[in-house]
């Protein structure tokens, strides 16, 4: 057993190990060569402040450890560190003048302008920094648009009880010179020390500021942090509004959207707005709304941008310095404040591996001990037919179920024993990362008869939790999901999902931050923004269903979850452990455990509501938006790059010469043409209508397969002759998805066969190979110095392996005459490896193939129309046309000059200069894809569909019916006006309308299992008048050329819980309504929410076109729905 294989009981004795030193990095101040601007060091410690020597350039000095830093990190004194010159620039140097004003130079030598000059990092005068190589870890550059004139530092507006960290100290220099910048950092690292910095300076200048978070419920905690904070505080949510007119305003994306949209008075007061988690603009369905609100805000506001660790945040700053024409710094860092250790428990072992140690080293071996332990069985997720802490049927949730009992219970009992030996080493609180939701309760209720609390803290969680549901009505204290969440609760045992109610996840997040309860089971949702890291991370699986398939997760999404582990001065290390219970490619594991993050992606994508409102907004237009897109920006990121490229192939190209190439070029057509129709007549005969009746034991085929890597066969590079062989069977594929994974055309029947081949091949080759690999295999090699053809059949016989190779259908090149007695070739025992076996069909084969070229002089293949049967005319034509080119090269001037070496040579070359032109011909085409602008062409048929449903004229004004649909973003404009316009919801009553509207909040996913639900008259008449105002919509969408998805958006709006709905306007208790649905509580919390907001928008557009009594029945939808638990106020407020 190596020294990081460890029984289960004494799993952890490795944790009791220090990280080493250079794991934990001191972090080492910037010292600005001025007196008159403090540094980050004297803004945390008046005594660390250094005076300026009047002979100093205003640049910044090398770095220099503190005393007091260096005794309480143990760092060796500056004076004898090694150096390393990190790229940053902070100083007062001249900007270098750029060709192109249309451009921005990146300092760090890497921009994207075409014609911008950089800075040189080798240049003492170019502003880099002197680092001690404890800081490698943190990198700084900015982008500047052409001409920018720098400003000076500013005082501090801050002081610091702690020494910041180098990030924290570049990022906040920034905000200093009132400069946008990128903080890039994993998880716990502080940034938010940075966003506090610039809304303390615009406050102190009298300005205001935004901070925009990805969800609402980080926004209602950072309210409640910056509140007690600062004092002169905002939020506003959509859910709640509470002091709009506060100089720092905390607000959702939509929120900040919508003011963009109606030219809110409050933005030309902004000076700095926030986006925390920046990287949530990736996000397919709001990513879109944080990219719109970074076009449309004016140039005279500046960011910070928060982001977990991006592999392509230069590229990010780049786009910011374009649109807003003002500079964007990047201050990144991998730098964890708390290593991690990371280790895999293979289901079915004995202990626990460690595969990556706190310095980021993988360790192979254990790696490999650990997929050495685990069982060859699979192992399905999901939990079984428990009762849930929901009060819920086991398989009702989630898409939960299904899987094998036993292997469930291993599973729980392997994460019970993993949890009982984290609290004996005190290595507690852990989160337990599950992904479907129905299992995080599952695997809570099975450790329900632990006990992690004591008596005292028991108290605690008691009082906590009746002061957070005392604001309930009797009868909503009562519901299952809170009555069974308590004794769990109690125990120091938590569960943390979408699904809950969000009183009790708020309630959840408050004693896990009061360290009351010791183990958490989270979905992954847990990791995104809010702050609450424990000292151990347990993933129960690496793959995760995305919506589509199952999958590993990738390096980010990994990378975000384990870096809740370790937990900032309370923790010398962080503990992450992986439940496998299937083999992983040590590759992919190294991907996960030790890749990149996920890079940030646009997620941008046109809507009507978007193209609505920018028509009718001065200065900008939906072209606007789209050129200035991230996506846009992100499609010509490679122009400059292709463009060099096309420039150095043509110069290439131009200095190709070629002898006699009108005389080449006659024979490569015609070879080229032979070929091509040679490939059209094989496909033909390989179709199983034809080749399948002659496939039978003991035919000779031909067969020739792709080349594997590492293949040197042939001039192309991508074929390798294996010979003739002596077919076993055929056999078809057992679905035709299978062939789709292998990338081709499903319709070609050919791929879904396979023929087993027996085969004299390279011995080596076969070892390689197996039989699951024959692109590995090649042909026995003769000796060069062997020229007579019985040379071929002795190597064969001496150095040939005999091998049954499953190849497909289209790998039979040729199908012999000749075949072989059934009985001549014992394949059976072949396949059990017997020597005498595999001897005697190698003298089979050899001694046949001798036989038959000495009788004919080659091996006589099936005429495919005389002996296939084949008589289709135009496979005859294809046929004479290959007869009529092979008849053209065999009289070409190069065939019969006679000197096979030279046309050869003139073959190649030409090839050579034909493949550059296909090269050049690729890349220009490239070129023309970068250059145009994206969506236009789906712009153009979403303004069509506009001018033929009426929300725009001829001229792209927009009419009354195009401003109603500016007030719907919440549900579909388009389907929502001509709804209203239709009179649908005149004769409706306000329970009606408001069970109607609920069918564009659902969103929730439903199995294709769960059947639909049968609705009473009073529902379903509405909702069937909202079908066929919907497929009119389609229709017209056609008709205008927009491609769409037909069935998908027919099929969007789901009536799964309008009785839900419309018993609860009824005035029904929320216990009635949750056992009408298997749906979560907290979903319906969230859809019900949702649904609030759907009725404020359409109340606006009711007024919009002056219909008071629509307006006011939409408001009495309000009013119906907004009580009791489902619009509880959030504990944060």
């Amino acid at each position: 057993m190596s020294d990081d294989d460890f029984d289960i009981d004494d799993m952890f004795d490795a944790f009791e190990d220090q990280p080493k030193l250079v794991s934990h990095l001191p972090p080492v101040p910037l010292v600005l060569s001025s007196a008159s601007d403090p540094s980050p060091a004297a803004a945390s410690a008046s005594k660390n402040k250094r005076k300026r020597d009047p002979t100093d350039s205003p640049t910044l000095a090398p770095a220099q450890p503190s005393t007091k830093r260096s005794r309480s990190h143990g760092s060796a004194d500056g004076q004898d560190a090694d150096t390393v010159e990190i790229e940053a620039v902070v100083d007062d140097e001249p900007i270098p003048e750029a060709l192109d004003e249309r451009c921005c130079a990146a300092h760090n030598g890497n921009g994207t302008g075409n014609d911008a000059e950089q800075y040189d990092p080798e240049d003492v005068n170019s502003g880099s920094v002197q680092f001690t190589k404890a800081n490698v870890s943190t990198r700084h550059e900015v982008v500047l648009p052409t001409g920018f004139d720098r400003a000076a530092y500013a005082e501090w507006v801050r002081q610091y009880p702690f020494t910041l960290d180098p990030f924290q100290e570049y990022s906040i220099y920034c905000i200093q010179r009132n400069e946008s910048v990128l903080v890039a950092a994993h998880t716990s690292a502080g940034k938010t020390v940075v966003a506090e910095y610039a809304i303390a300076q615009a406050l102190k200048n009298k300005q205001r500021v935004i901070y925009t978070s990805p969800i609402k419920a980080l926004s209602n905690q950072k309210y409640r942090e910056m509140l007690e904070e600062f004092g002169d505080v905002g939020l506003m949510t959509g859910d709640v509004t509470i002091n709009p007119k506060a100089s720092c305003l905390v607000m959702t994306t939509e929120i900040l959207r919508s003011m963009l949209y109606r030219g809110s008075e409050v933005l030309r007061e902004i000076s700095w707005v926030v986006y925390d988690e920046i990287h949530y603009m990736r996000d397919k369905d709001r990513g879109v709304v944080w990219e719109e609100t970074l076009i449309l805000l004016p140039p005279t506001v500046h960011f910070v941008f928060l982001s977990a660790t991006i592999p392509n945040a230069k590229q990010f700053a780049q786009w910011i310095s374009k649109i807003h024409n003002q500079p964007c710094h990047v201050v990144y860092t991998d730098y964890r404040p708390t290593p991690l250790q990371h280790y895999i428990y293979p289901a079915g072992g004995n202990g626990v591996h460690m595969v990556v140690d706190e310095k980021g080293k993988f360790r192979e071996e254990n790696f490999q001990a650990a997929m050495a332990k685990l069982n060859t069985g699979e192992d399905d997720s999901a939990g079984g037919g428990k009762k849930s802490a929901s009060g819920k049927d086991g398989g009702a949730k989630g898409g939960a179920g299904g899987g094998k009992k036993g292997a469930h219970a291993s599973a729980q009992a392997d994460i019970a024993k993993i949890v009982k030996l984290i609290m004996a080493k005190d290595y507690h609180p852990v989160i337990i990362f599950s992904f479907i939701k129905k299992q995080c309760e599952t695997l809570a209720l099975a450790m329900s008869k632990l006990d992690f609390n004591n008596d005292d803290e028991k108290a605690l969680v008691d009082h906590i939790f009746s002061s957070a549901i005392s604001s309930l009505s009797p009868d909503d204290q009562t519901l299952p999901q809170i009555s069974n969440i308590l004794p769990l609760l109690r125990r120091g045992i938590g569960i943390h999902h979408s699904g809950l109610l969000p009183i009790l996840k708020e309630t959840i997040e408050i004693l896990f931050q009061e360290n009351l309860l010791k183990v958490l089971f989270a979905t992954e949702t847990f990791s995104i923004g809010l702050n609450m890291p424990a000292k151990t991370v347990v993933f129960t699986k690496i793959e995760k269903f995305d919506g589509k398939e199952a999958r590993h997760l990738t390096g980010g999404e990994y990378i975000q979850m384990s870096g809740r582990a370790g937990r900032r001065g309370l923790d010398d290390k962080g503990i992450v452990i992986m439940m496998v219970d299937q083999k992983i490619d040590s590759d992919k594991a190294k991907g996960m455990v030790k890749g990149v993050s996920d890079a940030l992606y646009s997620a941008f994508r046109l809507g009507y509501n978007m193209i609505l409102n920018l028509m009718r907004v001065e200065g900008v237009s939906p072209e606007y938006l789209i050129r200035n897109s991230f996506r846009q920006f992100q499609n010509n990121a490679e122009l400059p790059k292709l463009q060099v490229q096309c420039k150095e192939l043509e110069e290439v190209y131009r200095d190709m010469e070629v002898e006699d190439e009108h005389i080449v070029r006659t024979y490569f057509d015609a070879k080229f043409a032979a070929e091509m129709y040679a490939r059209d007549v094989h496909d033909v005969i390989v179709h199983p209508s034809y080749s399948l009746p002659f496939l039978k034991l003991g035919r000779l085929v031909k067969v020739v397969v792709p080349s594997g890597a590492g293949s040197s066969a042939g001039a192309d590079g991508d074929k390798v002759d294996l010979g003739w062989g002596v077919v076993v069977q055929y056999t078809k594929r057992k679905s035709v998805k299978a062939a789709e994974d292998d990338g081709r055309d499903v319709a070609d029947a050919a791929i879904n066969y396979f023929v087993d081949v027996v085969l004299v091949v390279d011995a080596a080759s076969a070892a390689a190979a197996g039989t699951k690999h024959p692109e590995l295999l090649r042909p026995v090699t003769v000796p060069e110095e062997s020229s007579e053809s019985s040379s071929v059949y002795e190597a064969m016989t001496q150095s040939g392996e005999v091998v049954v190779v499953p190849v497909m259908l289209p790998c039979i090149d040729a199908i012999s005459s000749i075949a072989v007695a059934a009985s001549a070739i014992n394949t059976s025992a072949i396949a059990r490896n017997s020597k005498d076996a595999k001897s005697a069909a190698k003298r089979v084969l050899v001694e046949t193939q001798r036989r038959v070229v000495r009788k004919f002089g080659s091996i006589p293949t099936l005429d495919p129309i005389k002996d296939m049967g084949i008589s289709d005319r135009k496979f005859a034509e294809l046929v004479e046309k290959v007869a009529r080119y092979q008849a053209v090269l065999a009289t070409h001037p190069l065939t019969t000059a006679g000197d096979v070496e030279r046309r050869e040579r003139l073959y190649a070359a030409y090839k050579n200069k034909v493949d550059m032109s296909e090269k050049i011909r690729s890349v220009r085409e490239k070129i023309r894809v970068c250059e145009a602008v994206q969506q236009l062409d789906e712009l153009k048929a979403r303004k069509r569909v506009l001018r033929r449903l009426g929300f725009t004229d001829d001229r792209d004004v927009i009419t009354v019916k195009g401003r109603v649909a500016c007030e719907v973003s919440s549900g579909d404009p388009l389907l929502l006006s001509e709804m209203l316009f239709n009179g649908v919801f005149n004769d409706l009553s306000v329970e009606q309308v408001v069970a109607l509207l609920g069918v564009f909040t659902f969103q929730d996913r439903v199995g294709p299992h769960v059947a639909k639900p049968k609705l009473r008259d009073e529902l379903a008449k509405p909702l069937q008048v909202l079908q066929e105002i919907n497929k009119r919509i389609v229709t017209v969408c056609k008709e205008a050329k927009l491609e769409i998805n037909e069935q998908e958006v027919l099929d969007m709006y789901k009536p799964d819980l309008m009785d839900v709905v419309y018993a609860w306007a009824q005035g029904a208790k929320f216990n009635q309504i949750c056992k009408m649905t298997d749906v979560f509580e907290g979903s319906l919390v969230r859809n019900f929410r949702l649904l609030e907001e759907l009725l404020k928008q359409m109340g606006n557009a009711a007024k919009a076109i002056g219909n008071q009594d629509l307006e006011l029945k939409f408001a009495e939808g309000i009013t119906k729905i907004k009580r009791d638990i489902i619009f509880a106020n959030s504990l944060y407020l």
